[in-house]
């Protein structure tokens, strides 16, 4: 009995020890397999952070493109003008930079840029209101697949193109309209022209949704690399509307109207040429070779029409013109807008080449044909050369022609590229743009005729507006 007693006990000793060493084996496995598991398990993937470089890039585009308005296109324009009305013109191309700067944070960026619901063919949402969300954390894509940038500087980037695009009208209706009539002018034709256009033109989901819903003319597949139809031909038609609407300056036809100081006009169109460097490489949205590549294409494409404008007035008039070269130069730096991204530099200067020419006929047989005084010719040189870099860009951004052709996102290469195709959808580019620029510019310059009046009476307009509307003179001698 005692020993069946001890061999009960040493068995309940050997069960327990193989309890215990069974339990710490499965112990030891099962954190075994926990190491092993953490190890093979891949890591969270991190969110995308801006480049410095990239940000450093997009700061300095953004304070070219202001150098464009303020003092660019306000010498440029104002150069042009009669004395009496310099001052005149400098003021309208502030006040309009500091009234759209306030409307876009307001709600101007969140109709461009954000989903509209039913509406987003054509215009987006209030999501982004007052710039809700919109802080120094966020951050949007670029054109390449994981690569961002704070999107508050990207904001502010856009912000400039706006405040130009409202300033650039200015030239068609020059000399002869209220300063009140205008600041509602450009209130409303921002709203209902500029912020539909970027929305219908830029707006997509970006590299990583590209299959999300976009404007309605980025769905037709048109290329606008910097604003050829946002910016230029947009801004032109509603120059057109307004020198059609208005009727001709007192003495046009008639009387001398020759600009009041060309080294003003030079001085402002350098600064153009110098902003406009921000404006096209600056909408790469990062600091690559695609950049360098719009850079270059500005520098030659604005060369090249410059040259071609001097030598057509050369030929046709005589003698080559401090104007023309100026002129010329415009016309090339926004007919080469558009492309600038996609074409290569040897496209860029044919394009360049032809800008010249068609916008000094421009400014002078079609300016002629049409009967309008468009003070300024923004429609002779932005609305033509706009729908020549839109239309060309079809053909130039082919790579059979050193054009990069266009990225497809979904095979992650670039498409297969037919001309014929991607001029079909830079036409409905164009198309759009001037029927909903040119309606919308139209109705709005009528219902602010009807309501409070667009042009200053002819006593102030004969004396000048520099006086007459605020009560200064632009020079003291």
């Amino acid at each position: 009995m005692k020993k069946l007693l001890a061999l009960f006990a040493l068995m309940a000793v050997l069960c327990g020890m193989s309890a215990t060493a069974f339990a710490e084996e499965a112990a030891s496995t099962v954190a075994t397999v926990a190491a092993v598991a953490e190890t093979a398990a891949p890591a969270a993937v991190a969110a995308p952070v801006p480049n410095k470089g990239d940000t450093a890039w997009m700061l300095v585009a953004t304070i070219l493109v202001i150098l464009m308005s303020l003092p660019g296109l306000a010498l440029f324009y104002g150069g042009l003008v009669r004395v009496k009305n310099m001052l005149s013109v400098l003021a309208q191309v502030f006040a309009i930079f500091c009234l759209i700067s306030i409307l876009w944070v307001v709600y101007g960026y969140s109709l461009a840029f954000t989903a509209g619901g039913g509406m987003n063919d054509f215009i987006g949402g209030f999501s982004k209101a007052f710039l809700a969300g919109v802080n120094t954390e966020a951050v949007v894509e670029t054109f390449s697949k994981g690569v961002v940038i704070p999107e508050m500087l990207f904001m502010v980037f856009q912000l400039t193109f706006a405040a130009i695009t409202v300033a650039l009208t200015v030239g068609g209706f020059a000399e002869r309209i209220k300063f009140s009539a205008l600041l509602v002018f450009s209130a409303l034709w921002f709203t209902f022209s500029y912020l539909p256009m970027a929305h219908m033109v830029w707006f997509w989901g970006g590299p990583s949704a590209y299959a999300d819903p976009s404007g309605f003319i980025f769905g037709k597949g048109a290329l606008d690399f910097a604003g050829g139809t946002v910016v230029h031909i947009n801004a032109a038609m509603g120059a057109l509307m307004g020198a059609i609407v208005l009727g001709k300056r007192i003495g046009y036809g008639k009387e001398a109207m020759a600009p009041h100081s060309l080294t003003m006009t030079m001085i402002g169109a350098s600064l153009l040429w110098v902003g406009w460097f921000g404006f096209n490489a600056g909408s790469n949205l990062e600091a690559t070779g695609t950049a360098v590549l719009a850079m270059v294409n500005t520098v030659v494409a604005t060369a090249a029409a410059a040259f071609s404008w001097m030598l057509a007035e050369w030929l046709l008039k005589g003698k080559p013109s401090m104007l023309g070269l100026a002129s010329g130069a415009v016309a090339g730096l926004v007919a080469v807008t558009p492309a600038c991204g996609f074409i290569g530099p040897m496209g860029a200067i044919v394009l360049g080449l032809l800008a010249g020419v068609l916008c000094f006929w421009g400014v002078t047989g079609l300016k002629k044909l049409l009967g309008i005084d468009d003070s300024l010719d923004v429609f002779g040189v932005h609305g033509v050369g706009g729908i020549l870099g839109a239309l060309a860009t079809g053909v130039l951004a082919s790579p059979s022609l050193g054009g990069t052709g266009v990225y497809d996102y979904a095979a992650g290469k670039v498409a297969e590229y037919s001309i014929i195709g991607q001029v079909t959808s830079q036409a409905w580019g164009v198309g759009v743009t001037v029927l909903w620029s040119g309606i919308v510019s139209f109705v709005l310059f009528k219902l602010i005729d009807m309501t409070m009046g667009l042009r200053v009476p002819e006593e102030a307009e004969r004396e000048g507006l520099d006086t007459t509307t605020h009560g200064e003179r632009a020079y003291s001698l």
